[in-house]
């Protein structure tokens, strides 16, 4: 029951981070394009890669705050549902060429990310 709560609570706050985060990109950069989804999901990336390299090079966190922090806080955070229906939604616009330029810069963008996160944390702690 203690990982469940721990999932739970993560997911909340996750979740509103997304909420806040995706609308102020929004509201800096308009609605035309999914900005605030592929920011979101590029730092939820590049927040993954920091901590599955910082708990596997230095720091031993339980299971309970793991689920905390990657399950709940990065799988509330990151928006993978939200990305798909917005292709969808390009692609109904017949905005093809955006849609595909969302899925490749986001891919492209979000692996990048991780791989960011773990090299800066073997930076500095390996």
């Amino acid at each position: 029951m203690n990982m469940i709560a721990a999932v739970a609570a993560g997911g909340a706050i996750g979740a509103v981070g997304r909420y806040l985060l995706a609308g102020r990109v929004m509201h800096l950069l308009g609605a035309g394009f999914p900005f605030g989804t592929l920011v979101v999901n590029v730092i939820g990336g590049l927040l993954v890669g920091f901590l599955v390299e910082a708990s596997a090079l230095k720091f031993n966190i339980g299971g309970e705050l793991r689920a905390f922090l990657m399950v709940g806080i990065l799988g509330g955070f990151t928006t993978f549902s939200s990305f798909s229906l917005e292709v969808i939604l390009l692609m109904e616009r017949h905005q093809n060429l955006a849609a595909a330029a969302y899925v490749l810069t986001s891919v492209a963008l979000s692996v990048a990310a991780v791989f960011a996160g773990m090299m800066a944390v073997r930076a500095v702690l390996a």
